[in-house]
């Protein structure tokens, strides 16, 4: 979960949000809705153990065709945009602290680099994983220890002030909400290697619900020292808000150490969804005969087509397009596929109530019905708003062409009349 969203989001809601209150509610409320998706998602994920995530939720729920309509985005962009999204600004961090290297090489040569580990043996790249995370977090609790006991703060009150009101029911709240949503991406992570993981009625509830609410404590501490320490006209619509921050913390050349670290950090999110991704893939792969070439792995059980697949869109969007652009476009289409995954849970237990079920939805129906309000009102207003409108409309095409496939590969399945 811990990925470029936290050191890259806040500069695209100060503008919107002047208040610290408003920011904080922001973040608090993207926790919560998180968590009670994560939730609603370990009941599935318990209940239905198969790796592939949303693919394999909404096939057995809906219909394979809404599977498959997830499955695609998953392959498509699903994955290998958020790897997009982490590998730029990691070019961007270390280039702004080493001059002279090309920001652009920087962002292919991570991807290069986690594919080929993650290709070489699936332990390997679940260490390598587990290890920069690892270091994520660390870099985190030191940036928000070291941001509350540094002086010269800025003027900011997280109190609730009479203009608070009315900003946390405004479309620019909603609007902000999707970098919110986008910086917590991930909370439903292990549901896509549930095939991987030991016991999975225990592991996936705790995975999903532990790690949320940790994440969202990390992120609301280090969202209140950016706001503590740094003026938010230095912050407005820029992307290295950590590099800015830590300046203000740690001075000029601690500031350039901190953004190294961030930019390894950051190395964590890219292979993350390079180890993730090709997992939905391959669970096509071996559900399609169309697509069953993508289900081949290698003797360390590493599905190599399907990560090469995603491996080249990767490369793709690096080298056609910009940070703030891929979010846009991808953001609707997680949304939506989260959406019509945590209402299954309410489906599922109408049509198939006896199956067997080790996890039930703590809270349940409060808990997903939050998840469910809070992203329909999101998703509302990103089509509503000029700026996002045509990013999340060019989302329900990717999915409209995934249902095209899925229909023409039936099709070519059916037996010819006479």
């Amino acid at each position: 979960m811990v990925g470029t969203g936290i050191f890259t989001s806040l500069g695209f809601q100060v503008g919107d949000l002047p208040t610290g209150f408003s920011i904080v509610a922001l973040w608090l409320i993207g926790g919560i809705c998180a968590l009670c998706g994560a939730l609603a998602y370990a009941e599935l994920g318990a209940a239905l153990p198969r790796s592939g995530g949303e693919y394999h939720f909404l096939r057995e729920i809906y219909h394979p065709a809404v599977g498959f309509i997830a499955g695609w985005i998953s392959a498509t962009v699903g994955f290998a945009a958020p790897v997009a999204i982490a590998a730029i600004p990691f070019g961007t961090y270390l280039a702004g602290v080493i001059p002279g290297l090309n920001p652009l090489f920087l962002s292919l040569a991570v991807v290069w680099v986690s594919t080929l580990i993650l290709l070489r043996d699936l332990r390997l790249g679940s260490g390598f994983q587990n290890g920069s995370t690892i270091l994520k977090v660390l870099l985190i609790l030191v940036i928000i220890i070291a941001g509350f006991v540094v002086k010269g703060t800025q003027s900011i009150s997280f109190l609730p002030a009479s203009t608070d009101r009315a900003l946390i029911v405004s479309p620019p709240f909603a609007i902000s909400l999707y970098w919110v949503m986008y910086a917590y991406s991930g909370w439903n992570a292990s549901t896509y290697i549930v095939g991987e993981v030991r016991n999975p009625a225990r592991a996936i509830p705790l995975s999903l619900g532990v790690g949320t609410l940790v994440v969202t404590l990390l992120y609301l501490g280090i969202n209140a020292v950016f706001l503590r320490i740094t003026p938010a006209a230095e912050m407005v619509g820029k992307q290295q808000i950590g590099l800015i921050a830590g300046v203000h913390i740690f001075g000029e050349a601690g500031g350039k150490v901190m953004a190294v670290f961030i930019a390894l950090g950051l190395v964590s999110a890219v292979s993350a969804m390079m180890w993730i991704g090709p997992r939905v893939t391959m669970t096509m792969g071996e559900d399609l005969p169309a697509l069953g070439w993508l289900a081949a792995r290698n003797p360390h059980g590493v599905p190599v087509r399907a990560t090469l697949v995603q491996f080249a869109i990767v490369n793709l969007l690096i080298l056609t397009t910009t940070f703030q652009k891929v979010v846009n476009y991808v953001q609707f289409s997680l949304a939506l596929c989260s959406t019509l995954t945590v209402l299954g849970v309410f489906v599922l237990r109408w049509r198939r109530p006896e199956l067997p079920r080790p996890y039930r939805t703590w809270g349940y129906p409060v808990t997903p019905m939050i998840f469910l309000a809070v992203s329909i009102w999101m998703l509302w207003h990103l089509l509503a708003d000029g700026s996002t409108r045509a990013p999340s409309l060019w989302g329900l095409a990717t999915a409209g062409v995934g249902l095209i496939i899925y229909y023409l590969f039936n099709q070519s399945k059916s037996p010819r009349p006479g």
